[in-house]
């Protein structure tokens, strides 16, 4: 049996899925804080109904 290794993710921001936008504003807001040198991507949270800015470094 092979171990999984597992990733910490730290949640930057939310944004509502049912925006009118869509994922423009989470899209955006991670380009920000990629340009800032934060890696940075969106990903769906379905259970929730949110996109969320989601980085793998971690934050204070």
């Amino acid at each position: 049996m092979a171990a999984t290794a597992t990733k910490a993710r730290t949640v930057l921001e939310r944004f509502p899925g049912n925006a009118p936008r869509g994922p423009w504003p989470a899209e955006e807001f991670a380009a920000a804080q990629c340009a800032q040198g934060m890696p940075a991507q969106v990903d769906m949270d379905l259970p929730c109904d949110q996109f969320l800015v989601v980085t793998d470094t971690t934050t204070q």
